[in-house]
């Protein structure tokens, strides 16, 4: 099979789809890999480490798209999504719920997008997002710990405080993987922590777990108005597969927060779990209101572009491997988790969650793949 590997071009988006080593096991498998000129050169893999693998470099994007499963990182951008076509399998984050004329573009190209975020693992939980959410929850902890800073329109205090005077207060919305790695780093800086969470088996993990380095709670509208006022940064981290995420925290919510604090909404991704939160890029990736900044970047990961490209490639690799080696027909159906991976399929939408957000006709995978 011919497999592209684009450059990404989303605003300070380093990360790749394939790494040369990813490159030297598909070609042993038999494939052609076509990677775009200086795809990784920003993380050290330059166009002579693709080659040395196996690869062929082209010029240009449309040459990357041109081949049959096109691997890459993030969804494409608007000017890519003219090089889709059908039954052109695409693999690659989506988070469609969010991105309407996205899906509307996937529909008609008639490709085949296979999306990271909804895959599952044969016990239903989500292999290919697990790596992203531990950077994302713990970059999101720098970020924020930067931000108030009074140089950056901060209030000015420090998470860990010092002795003497009291450490900041974190609140975390969110007791999944990446609010997690974010209450395990803000602890790691000497923080108080509290982490908000609605299902009684993971309080009781997370308790297990950590002890008293942080705080529980659970989670519902009552709490987030009683610790708001007392957060100094809130970190939005909450998680429904393949949906758009609950606005959980209101206006009237953040307006209680004392100026120059600070919100990072992990989940902008899947629209973000405040009602002030809007995407954000790296070159500009905040914003205040209400008085408190908001850090809402959608390729939160990409700011840790090496060791993201390392982890997310360790965990697709093998799935790029069976699409190549087995086409989309059958590795789809042989492989359940993967194919809750299928976002759309030959112009269906076949995740449910997305169908309802967008208002789209939703076709069962296994439907659409018996169509195909």
């Amino acid at each position: 099979m011919r497999v592209g590997i684009p450059k990404e071009i989303k605003v300070h988006e380093y990360r790749v789809g394939a790494t040369p080593a990813l490159v030297h096991v598909l070609v042993a498998h038999g494939h052609e890999v076509f990677v775009q000129t200086k795809a990784g050169t920003a993380i050290g893999h330059s166009d002579e480490d693709y080659v040395n693998a196996g690869a062929t470099i082209v010029a240009t994007a449309a040459e990357a798209y041109s081949a049959d499963l096109v691997v890459k990182v993030k969804e494409p951008q608007a000017s890519e999504v003219q090089y889709l076509r059908e039954e052109q399998i695409l693999f690659c984050y989506l988070h469609l719920a969010a991105e309407a004329d996205l899906t509307k573009g996937l529909i008609e190209s008639g490709c085949v997008a296979i999306a990271y975020e909804t895959v599952t693992d044969n016990r239903g939980r989500l292999p290919l997002l697990v790596p992203m959410s531990e950077i994302a929850g713990r970059v999101s902890i720098q970020v924020g710990a930067t931000a108030l800073q009074m140089n950056n329109g901060g209030k000015g205090v420090l998470l860990g405080g010092v002795p003497g005077v009291q450490s900041g207060h974190v609140v975390v919305l969110g007791g999944g993987m990446a609010g997690t790695e974010a209450a395990r780093m803000a602890a790691g800086l000497g923080a108080r922590v509290t982490v908000l969470e609605n299902n009684h088996i993971r309080l009781r993990e997370l308790d297990v777990d950590f002890g008293d380095k942080f705080s529980t709670c659970f989670s519902n509208e009552h709490a987030l108005e009683r610790l708001l006022p007392t957060a100094d940064l809130l970190i939005g981290a909450v998680l429904v597969a393949g949906k758009k995420a609950p606005r959980l925290v209101t206006r009237k919510m953040i307006s209680t927060m004392t100026p120059g604090s600070v919100i990072v909404d992990i989940a902008i991704d899947q629209g973000g779990c405040c009602e002030t939160s809007r995407p954000t890029t790296h070159d500009d990736p905040t914003y205040i209101e209400e008085g408190v900044i908001h850090y809402c970047v959608t390729n939160m990961p990409g700011t840790c572009s090496f060791t993201a490209t390392q982890a997310l490639t360790n965990v697709t690799g093998h799935y790029v491997v069976a699409l190549a080696d087995h086409g989309y027909r059958k590795a789809l159906q042989t492989d359940i988790g993967l194919l809750q991976g299928l976002n759309v399929c030959l112009g269906r939408v076949t995740n449910g969650p997305v169908a309802e957000d967008l208002g789209h006709a939703y076709t069962p995978p296994e439907e659409a793949l018996d169509l195909a």
